[in-house]
């Protein structure tokens, strides 16, 4: 696999995942230890000083599969507000988790599901909330 590209997180997010990640269903999970994996060796800055390139939480983003050239228009939420139907990917689901505190043109290996590995790389942010001014909790 190749090398973990560097990842940006915000304190909100990290604060709002870490409380996430502790629920007992979830810290036997496969996806929850990939998730808190990835938030240990994140950046950590404050919201309002994430830059407007990297995904944050709710951020809409387009990623491209380089291994199949496929496009992808997504939001990144919580498991809650996850829809597949309207492109709301859950930061628990294999793309979601890979996808969490990239920056635009970098990319991830990340195993997915049926042992396929996806290719994943940051093409553009639509939307990123901290950008947007939506700093708050």
């Amino acid at each position: 696999m190749a090398e973990l590209p560097q990842i940006t997180v915000s304190s909100r997010d990290l604060a709002r995942l870490e409380q996430l990640l502790e629920s007992p269903e979830l810290r036997r999970h496969p996806a929850a230890q990939a998730l808190t994996g990835e938030l240990n060796r994140a950046t950590v800055l404050p919201p309002e000083e994430m830059p407007a390139d990297v995904v944050t939480m709710n951020s809409q983003v387009t990623c491209v599969d380089e291994s199949t050239g496929e496009r992808h228009a997504i939001t990144l939420v919580f498991p809650r507000d996850a829809d597949a139907a309207t492109g709301k990917v859950s930061v628990l689901a294999p793309v979601g988790s890979a996808l969490l505190g990239l920056s635009v043109g970098q990319g991830i290996d990340w195993p997915g599901p049926n042992g396929r590995v996806l290719k994943l790389r940051v093409e553009s942010i639509q939307y990123q909330p901290e950008a947007a001014g939506n700093t708050g909790a």
